[in-house]
């Protein structure tokens, strides 16, 4: 048995083994310890190997599932070790081969890898959180990305540039990714796999195969570089499932320019699909989410992580979000029919990859019944946007299928199909007869128990069964000599503890009607199983379009819920290079805020050529950080097709967004947090465009104040004057203020705070004009810095303000720019405690030694104020 495990184990792939015995999956060797720590159970051994004892542990079959999930959860990978034999057929086969019947070992083999981006089972899946596999390669210097939800089957490719690979990735948020082996540019964290399955004429081939075409034209263009990567992501498909392909529905070619472009900085910094600390809590899906399907919410997030570029879709979106906000009753009626459908996505999905069950073949019956009415009570509807009519075509085309379903299902399919029972009475007359055959049979047993019992005179005698010996005969020890008599007809079977066991010839003879009727109606439910799955299978791309038209349906609902419930606003969206907002809110802060009873206060903003660059300075914690990411997500809102948490918005179409929001560090890349913040900040001068919007928070801000108060002032003047494009720049610096003087498209602006007794009182309101002062002391005092360092602080100030009103001018060396002359001099400013102990000293009144001791003090000290 070690020597099958070992050589399956070097099939595994690096993978822990669930190797099949009996009723349990047994992981052996290194691989028990990994999953007995994980898992938190019990780590034995059994039997030697190499002198020591077999590390051992190991999970119920009826219920791994479960422990596959914490495995998977952990980073883990898993090969499932079946048997592809009975004990029976291992036994004929050694039989066949010379060897003795009891040295037959039954077969095993690895029928499965279960890894992150490949599961299907509904227990292990997230409902509202799509599970994508990815994989990447690079092509003569294109980059090519294939992805699918193998849950669903969805699958797009598309083409990039090298150093917008990160940025893809982000986007896909893939559950695991794959690589062409020894790949430098390869992203972190991926899986190598042999580079001859990356082949632009195999993946060419691999997907011709899997549709069943002779050409992909059908499908779209695809260039070399999406072939590529879609073949090496089927090779992997193809290995995990050891042949067996899951779902995959038709490609879709992604183009460039057809999505607002993020960075993976700006998606962190915006928090659209998980918060900073991680998990969906904080995030902005977390605070709009009002979908009934975990589809719906599935779609959602795939919005919010790709909007459009497109006006005239993203106004598609929005008149049917705005159709359903419009009548409160229709939305309560859609958003009560779709809560009630199961997810007929993934359902299709485990039928389509072999794990399905006839629990999902209801699932199916059920759900593409609902969407045929949910789609005759919408076609009666009047004033039907455009995209309505365009989506319920796909929600019927089902009546054969469902009508099929109907009469051959019970009306609640059990999970599991070995125990049968789940074939309709009335669907086929001959399994009906097999199940009374096996009723009857049952019924023959009861009365023979009342027969027996009377005949022995033994009340307390019973038939009963047991996987083992079948059914028997059972009476307490006391009354066992009854049934030991020779001519009695019983013949024994087992004496236990308390009670003998016995057969009987007429026990026997049904005892093998009921098996051989429950055989036969095992069989021939099994036959009609595979019968239905065959009629999904076929239906599967119509069945997918269904689940897509209901997702996208139940988005517009929870938008239009959404939107109602805070009082949201329908975009208006345009051509021109323009963000106007009325009384915006962030939309997770806000939710914040109302949950302990609190208001947020809304500010407007209003960008255009002629003002599209905003200096926005305040104190800290003052809400300058709120309202530059408020705007960010409003646009986001807008161009993903949903209301805006606005009294009003009007949105220039945005190429691109970036946020330069926070600070952080990469250690283990070897990067600062004022490195990153360099990084963040070159990629969005060098790439963001007139149709752009950045919003920059504290730029500079981590080195020296010279370095850093210079950089702010020069990004200032490209985002201006360079990229032109729409910009919120909040900073401290206030030398900065001067850069409305040159830049004709910068206005001021600040956010309001007063102190009030000692107090700090922020207001969160933006005015316009630039800031007064930091208000950082006070912020320091609210944080709770000691008293006695908030006092020294306000010591060192007001030095500092005063060697920066004596010493005004030009500094050497900075040329004519007047924002750097008190700041050159901070310096001299800061030697003042030097100066002060030369004047205190009483040079008459020093000894020869004194002096010299007391000079040398001077020059240590000077030496260490040296910058």
């Amino acid at each position: 048995m070690m020597a099958q495990y070992l050589a399956l184990k070097a099939q595994a792939d690096g993978c822990l083994l669930f190797y099949r015995m009996g009723d349990f999956f047994e992981l052996f060797f290194d691989d028990a310890r990994i999953a007995a720590q994980v898992l938190d159970i019990a780590l034995t051994s059994r039997g030697e190997h190499d002198g020591a004892p077999i590390p051992m542990c190991g999970v119920p079959v009826h219920s791994a599932e479960s422990y596959l999930a914490r495995l998977i959860r952990s980073g883990q990978r898993v090969a499932i070790a079946e048997q592809v034999e009975t004990p029976d057929e291992a036994k004929a086969r050694a039989k066949r081969e010379g060897t003795p019947s009891s040295k037959a070992l039954v077969a095993r083999d690895i029928v499965r890898f279960v890894t992150a981006g490949t599961l299907t089972e509904e227990s292990l899946l997230e409902p509202r959180r799509a599970n994508v596999l990815a994989a990447v390669c690079d092509v003569r210097g294109t980059c090519g990305v294939a992805a699918v939800d193998v849950s669903t089957g969805r699958m797009t490719l598309e083409e990039c540039a090298p150093e917008d690979i990160a940025a893809v990735i982000a986007r896909l948020s893939p559950s695991e990714t794959v690589a062409p082996e020894g790949w430098d540019q390869a992203p972190d964290q991926v899986m190598p796999r042999p580079r001859q399955d990356f082949s632009s004429d195999g993946g060419v081939e691999r997907l011709c195969k899997v549709h069943g075409v002779a050409t992909l034209d059908g499908f779209g263009v695809f260039g070399r570089a999406m072939t590529a990567a879609a073949g090496g992501l089927i090779a992997y498909l193809d290995h995990v499932g050891r042949g067996t392909l899951p779902l995959l529905l038709p490609p879709v070619a992604v183009g460039s320019g057809g999505t607002l472009a993020m960075d993976a900085a700006t998606r962190a910094s915006l928090e659209i699909v998980e918060a900073s600390r991680g998990g969906r809590a904080g995030s902005l899906i977390d605070a709009i989410d009002r979908c009934a399907t975990g589809a719906g919410a599935r779609q959602l997030a795939e919005d919010l992580s790709a909007p459009l570029t497109d006006r005239a879709a993203i106004v598609d979106r929005l008149a049917l979000v705005d159709r359903l906000h419009g009548d409160p009753l229709l939305r309560a009626d859609v958003r009560s029919a779709l809560r009630a459908l199961p997810d007929i996505g993934r359902a299709i999905g485990r039928v389509v990859a072999g794990r399905g069950s006839p629990r999902d073949l209801g699932q199916l019956r059920d759900g593409l019944d609902g969407a045929r009415r949910l789609r005759d009570h919408l076609a009666a509807q009047p004033d039907r946007p455009a995209m309505l009519d365009a989506l319920l075509p796909d929600l019927g085309g089902h009546g054969a299928l469902t009508d099929l379903y109907t009469r051959a299902l019970v009306p609640s399919p059990p999970t599991e199909r070995g125990q049968g029972g789940f074939i309709a009475e009335g669907y086929d007359a001959a399994l009906d007869d097999l199940r009374r055959t096996s009723g009857n049979a049952r019924r023959a047993i009861a009365a023979l128990e009342a027969k027996y019992r009377a005949e022995t005179g033994t009340p307390s005698l019973k038939i009963r069964h047991n996987g083992v010996l079948g059914y028997f005969i059972e009476v307490p020890a006391r009354h066992a000599d009854a049934l030991m008599a020779p001519d009695s007809g019983f013949t024994h079977r087992q004496t236990m503890a308390g009670a003998v066991r016995f057969n009987s010839l007429s026990l026997h003879e049904e005892a093998s009607r009921i098996a051989e009727a429950g055989g036969h109606a095992l069989a021939a439910e099994e036959s009609h199983f595979e019968e239905l799955v065959t009629h999904a299978v076929a239906a599967r791309e119509n069945i997918a379009r269904t689940a897509a038209a209901l997702a996208r349906i139940d988005v517009a609902a929870s938008h239009a819920e959404r939107a109602a419930e805070g009082g949201w606003a329908r975009p208006e969206i345009v051509d021109e290079p323009v963000l106007r907002v009325t009384g915006g809110r962030h939309p997770v802060v806000e939710t914040a805020l109302a949950a302990s009873g609190e208001r947020f206060v809304a500010n407007d903003c209003a960008l255009a050529d002629d003002d599209r660059l905003w200096l926005i300075g305040g104190p800290n914690m003052g809400g300058k950080s709120t309202f530059l990411r408020q705007n960010a997500l409003i646009v986001l809102l807008a161009q993903s097709g949903a209301f805006v948490p606005a009294l009003g918005a009007v949105v220039g179409l945005v190429d691109r967004l970036f946020s330069r929001v926070g600070a952080s560090d990469q250690l283990a890349r070897g990067r600062s947090t004022f490195m990153v913040e360099m990084v963040e900040t070159a990629a969005i001068l060098s790439q963001a465009t007139e149709r752009s919007f950045v919003i920059l928070d504290e730029v500079g801000r981590g080195t020296s104040t010279y370095d850093g108060l210079a950089l702010a002032w020069a990004v200032a003047e490209a985002v201006h004057s360079t990229n032109r494009c729409r910009c919120l720049f909040a900073t401290h610096y206030h030398e900065l203020a001067r850069l409305a003087d040159t830049c004709e498209a910068l206005s001021l602006h600040h956010v309001r705070a007063r102190e009030w007794k000692g107090d700090l009182v922020l207001l969160h309101e933006l005015a316009e004009g630039p800031a007064d002062r930091s208000y950082g002391l006070a912020v320091a005092r609210l944080a709770g810095v000691p008293q006695q360092v908030v006092a020294r602080a306000k010591a060192v100030l007001d030095k500092l303000e005063k060697g920066r009103a004596e010493t005004g001018g030009l500094a050497a060396g900075l040329g004519d720019l007047p924002l750097f002359a008190a700041a050159a001099h901070a310096e001299e400013a800061a030697c003042d405690t030097l100066r002060d102990r030369l004047r205190a000293l009483d040079v008459d009144a020093l000894s020869p030694r004194e002096a010299l001791e007391e000079l040398y003090s001077l020059k240590r000290e000077a030496g260490e104020s040296e910058p």
